[in-house]
Order: structure tokens, then sequence, then C-alpha cells
């Protein structure tokens, strides 16, 4: 279950980390025909897949089914993904949205509909796989009641990410400048993050209950015995309650919430009616442990590490693919715009590194956190026994074998022989508190040294030679490759340097550029910004700048190419046809519309305040 937590953050990676191009790749009705072909072509292939599997049930062991049910969700899952990722990547469907006032006021209500299209995707994958599920597991558990406890317990994975990106759009869309400045401020981003983070954290168990649909456990012999073991240990929560999960037929139990007046007690009916008095306690004592030994908030910390690490690395991944050779020649054969391939490429090792992550960090410190929960047993009971017996019962109640490999828990019959030790012998127990101690020593001084060096990366001078050197070295060396001739590079070349404020060399590139492409749109059009604009005066030239910008925009009339000339006619005393340039590029621009809306008021202003010299 805990898998599907992953899809949707890397669905969100893909939503999220994805820069949309101003024109869709597609005419609207083969986009529309495409979309739908693809949604049928996945339906179809996910439905054999579980057929298939559902037919075995009567001629394959029980052991063998389980693993092939459980590799063929997990495949559909990343199939889900991938035609998710095709839907925003190769469809370009978020460029159908723009224009639309509300999501673009709100762009976290356009992300709303983007993830309920996955939700949908994923809701396809578990209504095909309920009948194999059916034949394997013998669950009385219907197709709705089985789709909807998927998403019920999978969507709230996203309620960070929903109160971050929504509040944060509230406060840019308030006619209040001080807010809107200190959220677009580096400090004050970080600062809003850290503070919903916790907040979240904070308040979030409280929504997720209710969003699960928990209810109270009533007065009586149970709720008596876990209130009586909540006081033995010391252990304040706001409630216990009934976990509807899947019907309520799972034998689980959890925890959540970092204080106590959040915090709740989940336990299933099956819980509460399969294991004996004795095993619940166990099962109790178990998620004490959780409570007791902060896992709860060392989650949250975990959490926190992996932004440091995206942060740190963030640089570091985009030298890699400019500097790659590969990429560049890719670039070059096929004509693709370089800031797409970029931005997929970024987007993959996003998603690689979020996965890496999760997998191996975060999933190694759950492992031993659930273990480590186990053996908090001995805090209030002097035998495991009920704790073992309970994963017997629920290896022969669920089906699974017991050697079941899983990324966040060791498997049932590892967590059994770990307590068979502890039982013969208690200082396992302490080795293993000790171990997972110097194992968060490690994390943290990792964390220390990955953070110093994000921020060099970042904001120090190692960073910004680093940027330097990999960017022009890599596009020299293809310069150098491909004997001069290529436009594109002297291009690339001099938006390097006009990036780093060296006008000269930016101009020679330019010029370079110019003479083996004179109809370069893109060329034409930033040779003109740097004649229209550059801060130092030696280099601006409004004539020159005005021709330029007219042949780009003759060539390819699109919003960017129509502020420069807009910007061109302006420091040219032109503004009524400044107004006009940029009146058109606002209206042809689906994405940065703040910045044109921002240039037309300028040129606006000039216009109506002529200055009298």
């Amino acid at each position: 279950m805990f898998g599907n937590f992953i899809f949707f953050i890397v669905a969100l990676l893909v939503y999220t980390t994805y820069q949309p191009s101003e024109q869709t790749n597609f005419a609207p009705l083969d986009t529309l025909i495409y979309f739908f072909s693809l949604i049928l072509i996945f339906f179809i292939f996910s439905r054999r897949q579980f057929t298939r599997i559902a037919h075995r049930s009567a001629t394959h062991r029980h052991d063998v089914l389980d693993q092939q049910f459980s590799s063929a969700l997990t495949r559909q899952s990343v199939l889900a993904i991938a035609l998710f990722a095709v839907d925003i990547y190769g469809l370009n469907l978020s460029s159908f949205f723009t224009g639309i006032w509300l999501f673009e006021a709100i762009p976290t209500f356009q992300a709303l509909v983007f993830m309920a299209l996955f939700v949908g995707y994923l809701a396809m994958v578990w209504s095909n796989a309920h009948v194999a599920y059916r034949h394997i597991y013998g669950t009385g558990l219907t197709r709705q009641a089985y789709v909807a406890s998927n998403i019920a317990f999978s969507v709230p994975v996203l309620l960070p990410w929903l109160l971050l990106s929504g509040i944060a759009d509230l406060i840019l869309a308030l006619p209040f400048d001080l807010p809107r400045e200190l959220l677009r401020s580096p400090e004050g981003e970080t600062a809003y993050f850290l503070f919903f983070l916790f907040a979240v954290a904070v308040i979030g168990p409280l929504i997720i209950q209710k969003f699960w649909r928990c209810r109270p456990l009533e007065a009586g012999y149970h709720r008596q015995r876990i209130e009586a073991l909540c006081r033995r240990a010391e252990l304040k929560y706001a409630d216990i309650m009934y976990w509807p999960i899947f019907g309520g037929r799972m034998i689980t139990a959890g925890v959540m919430g970092l204080v106590s007046r959040f915090r709740y007690i989940l336990v299933t009916e099956a819980l509460l009616h399969i294991l004996s008095t004795e095993e619940v306690d166990a099962v109790i004592a178990h998620e004490i442990g959780h409570v007791k030994k902060h896992h709860l908030l060392f989650y949250l910390f975990f959490f926190i590490g992996y932004m440091v690490i995206a942060y740190a690395t963030f640089d570091l991944i985009v030298y890699l693919i400019i500097f790659s050779e590969p990429i560049y020649r890719f670039v070059f054969m096929t004509g693709i715009s370089r800031t797409t391939v970029t931005t997929g490429l970024l987007s993959l090792a996003i998603i690689f590194n979020f996965l890496v992550y999760f997998r191996f960090i975060f999933g190694y410190f759950m492992r031993n956190f659930e273990r480590q929960a186990d053996a908090s047993v001995y805090a209030l009971f002097a035998s495991a026994s009920p704790l073992i017996s309970t994963f017997e019962k629920i290896v022969a109640a669920s089906g699974h074998s017991p050697d079941k490999p899983n990324w966040h828990h060791f498997s049932i019959g590892q967590r059994v022989d770990f307590l068979n030790r502890c039982e013969a012998d208690r200082t396992w127990v302490r080795r293993h508190d000790r171990k997972v101690r110097v194992s968060i020593a490690i994390y943290v001084a990792a964390m220390v040294v990955v953070g110093v060096a994000g921020y060099q990366l970042n904001f120090g001078q190692t960073g910004k030679q680093l940027n330097e050197k990999f960017f022009e070295t890599a596009v020299l060396n293809e310069i150098s490759r491909s004997g001069g001739g290529n436009a594109a590079l002297y291009g690339m070349l001099g938006d390097l340097y006009l990036g780093r404020s060296s006008f000269s060399q930016a101009v020679t590139a330019y010029r370079a550029a110019l003479d083996l492409d004179p109809h370069s749109a893109i060329v034409l059009n930033n040779y003109a910004w740097l004649l229209a604009t550059c801060e130092d005066p030696a280099y601006r030239n409004a004539e020159q700048a005005l021709e330029l910008a007219r042949k780009a925009a003759a060539i390819e009339p699109s919003p960017y190419i129509l502020d420069t000339l807009a910007e061109s006619l302006y420091v040219n005393g032109r503004i009524a046809e400044a107004v006009d340039a940029a009146t058109s590029a606002l209206a042809q621009a689906k994405t940065n519309r703040a910045y044109y809306h921002g240039q037309l008021e300028k040129f606006q202003a000039a216009r109506d305040n002529p200055i009298i010299e």
C-alpha cells in the first residue's frame, strides 16, 4: 500500500517540474484522439494482465499468484505514471488550460485537475485488479470498496503540497505587495515552506482521519484495554478510532500525530475480532513504540532531508545535462528545443533522485524503525510472543508469503526471526537501538555536508564558476567538433556571455551566429535585446536593435520576440508602436503573463505621461 504514496508523489513531480511551452504540440482534435486512444489501450492492456492472473488461480500455487499479482500491480501503476507523463510532455495538455482565468489566478486548481486524471488512471488499474485480488485472496470486498480504499489511503499524501501550493496561490492573488514580495524571495519561500510543513505535520492527522471516515472506538472492553495500556506507557492522544481501510478487513493498526492534541490511535475491526486480547495489546505496544521512539518526528526531518538533497544536487544535475555531449548531438540532430530537452531530462533526474532517496535511505530507516517498534513491546511486556503470533495470523489471513520482500518493512519472516532472537537474548534490543542511533548520526552529518555544499553551489562563488565553466566548455567543445559551422552553438554561447554580463564576447558570438544563419529568429531576438537594454551604454544601439527585432518578429512573431520588438520601439521613442507590440505579446502569451502585463503597463505609462525635454 505504501508504494502508492511513491506513485502519487512521482506523478506530482512529473506535473510540477514540467515547463509548458507557448504552443500545443498537436491540433486540439488530434490531441483529443491521441488522449482517448492511449487511455483505451492502457485500459485494455491492464485488464488483460489481471484477467490472465485471475484465470491462473485454480492451477498455480498461492505464493506464486501473490507474487505475480503484486508485480503486475506495480507494473501497471508505473505504466499509469508513464501515460500521465505522455499527457503532460507529449500531448502538452496543460497548454489547453492557458487563458482560463481561474487556473491562471490559482494554478493549484489546474494541478488538481491533472492529479485527478492520474487518480483516474490508478483507479482503472485497481478496478481491473479486483477480479484477480478477489480470486487470489478470497476476499468479499466489492470492487467499489477496493478502489475507494486504495484512493482514500493514498490521496492524503498530497495534502502538504495542496495546502502549501493553494495558500501560496491565494497570497499571490491578493492585492498586497508585502506578502507577495516576501513569498517570492528565497528566504521568504524557505520560511513559508518550513512553517506550513510543520503546521501540516501537526494538524494533518485531524484532516486525514476525517478523510478516511474514521469513527471513535465505542466504550467497552477493547477501548478500556487500549486506554489502560496508553496510561501505563504515559502516552497522550486525542482519540482511539476505527480505521475503515479496505472495509476494516485488514489486521492492522496505526498511530499518527506529532502532538497529543492531534494524535490518533487507529485500529481495524479485523484486528479486534481476530486477535486475542494479548495480541491486540502487543500491536498497540508496537504503535506506542513509534511514538516513544519519536519516529513520526524523524520521518518529518527525513522529508526535509530530501529537500536538502534535491536543493544541493539540482545545479549538479543541470551541469551534467548541459555538459553531456550526447544531449547536444540529440538536440542539434532533431531540432527539438534545447529547453524542452533539458527540462525533460531534468524532470527525469529529479524523479530518479526522489526514488533513490525514498527507496534506499527513507526505506532503510522505515524498516529499522518498524523493527525498533517491534522490540518496544519489551518496554511494556515480558515477552513478544503475542506479537509473533499476530504476525503468523496476518500471514494466514492475508495469504502473503512470510518472506515477501518489502521496501519499507522487513518481511514478516525476518521480523519474527528478530523477535525470536530477542526472546532468547534481550541484548538484541539494545544492539538495534544503537544501530538506529548511529544511523541517524551518520545521516545528520551527511545532511550537514550536503547542505553546505548545496549552499556553495547555489549562492557561493564556487557554484557560479562551475556554472560558467561547464556550460562554456560544453558549447566550445561542440563548436570545435562541428568545425565552427553551427549558428545555434554560437547563439548558445552568446546567451551564456550575456547572462554573465560579458557583453563584448556576447556581441562577437551573436555576430558569428548571424553570419552563419541571418534568419535565426532566436539569435536576432537575443542580440536585439542586448542592444536595446544593455546596462553598459557602450553596447547600446537602439536603431540596430529595432532593425534586428523587426526581422525576428517577421520570422517568428511569438510573445517573447514581440516583447523584444516592443522594448526596441520603446528605446527608439516610438511609444505608441511599443504599446501595440506589447499588447500583441500579452494577447498571445500563455505563460508568464504577469511579466508581459508589466511590460505593457510600463509602455502605457510612458505614452500617457510623456517626458518633456
